[in-house]
């Protein structure tokens, strides 16, 4: 069951964590996801920042909906932190697209301008068209270099540093590094064309 709701992005993990009331498996979601609260809600407000304002997908929405996808998943061993992390970055990733279409949707509208990613940090804040940009460009770099894309995810949509990056997909830092440059460079490539 996910946390309760609560305005306050500052809000910690111990008063947030999930209910009880389900079982904890060993490895279990419910042992790792409120230890990562505070930093989600942290990564999901960041996202949220440049969005307009009555946005009606809030910083708690987007944290519960993406522990709702990752407790949809069975039989899934959590071995810890950057695992979870990962997983996450993963779940807010479809969540914010699939708001985005549905807000493109309901404006009828389409001619999204791409914009070339500068810095992970500013394209977060811009949101809305260009998240669809990045997102389908992302989709082809998966059929490039999955490894790629899986460190943008994390790296982008997750938060997540260098070394917490390499744990979760278990290669070295220095290959982090290079995926970053190469994926980002790949990208911008994508969205100026």
């Amino acid at each position: 069951m996910p946390p309760t709701p609560d305005a306050s992005p500052d809000r910690s993990a111990d008063a947030a964590a999930p209910s009880d009331a389900a079982p904890r498996a060993a490895g279990g979601l419910d042992e790792v996801f409120p230890a990562l609260y505070a930093e989600l809600r942290r990564v999901a407000h960041r996202h949220l920042g440049g969005e307009r304002t009555g946005h009606t997908l809030g910083t708690t929405a987007l944290v519960h909906e993406a522990y709702l996808e990752l407790a949809r998943l069975e039989h899934v061993r959590w071995p810890g932190r950057p695992y979870v992390l990962a997983a996450a970055s993963r779940a807010m990733r479809r969540i914010l697209i699939d708001h985005a279409v549905a807000r493109r949707a309901q404006k009828r509208g389409g001619g999204a301008v791409a914009e070339p990613l500068v810095d992970a940090v500013a394209m977060a804040e811009s949101r809305g068209d260009e998240l669809l940009a990045l997102d389908e460009a992302l989709d082809r770099l998966t059929l490039v270099n999955e490894r790629y894309a899986r460190v943008v995810e994390c790296r982008f949509f997750g938060g997540m540093s260098v070394e917490e990056t390499a744990e979760a997909l278990g290669t070295s830092p220095a290959t982090v590094k290079r995926d970053w440059t190469l994926a980002r460079a790949w990208l911008n490539r994508e969205l100026a064309g």
